[in-house]
């Protein structure tokens, strides 16, 4: 085969890029700018409905459309298309059409992009919701074993964080030739940021769709904020997000300070307005956002030890940019008449109220925590590879067949024994071909 310099990509979306809306739709549109820059030709499929806030693929130049779920019609699509590559969008994505890429297009390349590991967030989330710790969430989930498999198909899985690369090499016994560290892109650092006296109010900020943010607004709601309105009665709270639905609008209170503002058209002026950011994550997986936008404003943030995960590669909270408490956890209890009473179970609650007053009111502390953003931002972005993303993608395509002949497992997950997710796929056309023959024969029988 000759050498391939010019790449054909495909990128198969579980949604529509939305960088506005979530770090996943940042990462995914850097994905895309970066093939694009570098001169290769990309399309982008999806079977997710349209957004209202995607981005403006036409605009990029991008190759954009639909494709059907559980349709043998992909499978012509995907075969004229013959592309040398072809990026998964998340685990789900790869179960649904991996095996029709590798049936139509044997030699094309399969990237799994995680954005992060589903079944390490949905873990620590069983984990919270039974009110233990996120750490001790059960790594072997059938979750897992799903996600895992999909990692194992594929011929490069990309990882966006370092704790997550960890896991899946020594808890999961991954092969490392399988996995690339590819984290959020920093962005540029805000230039003469707002200072100490110029800001105002704290600040919340995180798609509602995602359940860690959602959670996070209502240990703000619930437990936090009020416990820091006592203190700072003058300070206000504004939660963004994109999508917020009714529950949430109605938490909004003005009395209280509690202001649900839904979605910003920039992260970035809202998050240098704020003179602190608060995101208490009590589980998640990858790398939050947010956190990374913060320290581009030079805005403290106070988050859990889930938050700097990914970001704070040396483990040493005093070199985060702000404070690191440790999560809320909650019980439910009923009082005497009847109704539910959210009951903290740990110190939690202190901390944030000590941590938010002397950041918010203390100049010299605000300062220090400011400028402990530069060197964390310096860090987080020389752990890059020095290989770019799309270098290893005309290296492995150019040598495809060497890199898949050094990968036992992924011969053996794609057994025929074990492609559940293709027959399963199959089964559910032929019912829906069935149940459209049915529709079809009632209409000419009422003819």
């Amino acid at each position: 085969m000759p050498s391939l310099t010019t790449l054909k990509i495909v990128i198969i979306g579980y949604v529509w890029p939305e960088p506005n809306s979530s770090a996943a739709g940042q990462n995914m549109l850097s994905i895309i700018k970066q093939c694009k820059d570098a001169g290769h030709c990309i399309s982008f499929l999806t079977a997710a409905t349209d957004s209202d806030h995607k981005a403006d693929l036409d605009e990029l130049g991008i190759d954009n459309h639909t494709i059907e779920l559980n349709s043998s019609s992909f499978d012509n699509v995907i075969a004229s298309m013959a592309p040398d590559v072809v990026i998964f969008d998340r685990y789900m994505t790869e179960e649904q059409f991996s095996w029709r890429v590798k049936e139509a297009c044997p030699n094309a390349l399969r990237v799994l992009n995680t954005e992060d590991l589903h079944s390490l967030r949905q873990a620590r989330l069983d984990a919270v919701k039974t009110h233990c710790d996120a750490a001790k969430a059960n790594l072997n989930s059938e979750l897992a074993q799903r996600e895992i498999a999909s990692i194992l198909r594929s011929d490069i899985t990309l990882v966006i964080s370092k704790h997550e690369l960890n896991l899946l090499t020594i808890h999961y016994g991954i092969p490392a030739s399988q996995l690339r560290y590819h984290p959020l892109e920093v962005g540029n650092i805000l230039e003469d940021a707002p200072t100490f006296e110029e800001r105002a109010h704290f600040v919340h900020i995180g798609n509602f769709r995602h359940a860690p943010n959602w959670d996070a607004v209502l240990q703000l709601k619930q437990t936090i904020w009020p416990a820091i309105r006592k203190q700072i009665p003058q300070a206000e709270l504004h939660i963004y997000g994109a999508y917020p639905p009714k529950k949430a609008t109605q938490l909004h209170n003005k009395q209280q300070g509690f202001l649900v503002k839904g979605w910003a058209d920039s992260a970035e002026n809202v998050i240098k307005q704020a003179r602190v950011l608060i995101t208490p994550i009590r589980f998640g997986a990858g790398i939050k956002g947010k956190l990374l936008d913060a320290a581009r404003c030079a805005t403290p943030s106070i988050t859990t030890w889930l938050g700097t995960e990914g970001i704070l590669f040396d483990e040493d909270i005093t070199n985060w940019p702000g404070e690191v408490c440790p999560a809320v956890y909650t019980e439910q209890q009923k009082n005497k008449e009847g109704s539910a009473k959210v009951v903290a179970i740990n110190d939690a609650v202190s901390d944030y109220v000590s941590s938010a007053v002397s950041l918010y009111n203390e100049k010299d502390e605000w300062q220090q925590a400011s400028r402990k953003t530069i060197p964390l931002l310096s860090n987080y972005a020389a752990s890059k590879l020095q290989q770019t993303l799309v270098d290893s993608f005309v290296h492995l395509s150019n040598n495809i067949q060497t890199h898949r002949d050094g990968l036992f497992l992924q011969s053996l997950v794609w057994h025929q024994s074990l492609t559940a997710s293709k027959y399963m796929s199959q089964w559910i056309e032929a019912k829906n071909a069935n149940l459209e023959t049915l529709r079809n024969d009632k209409n000419d029988e009422s003819h």
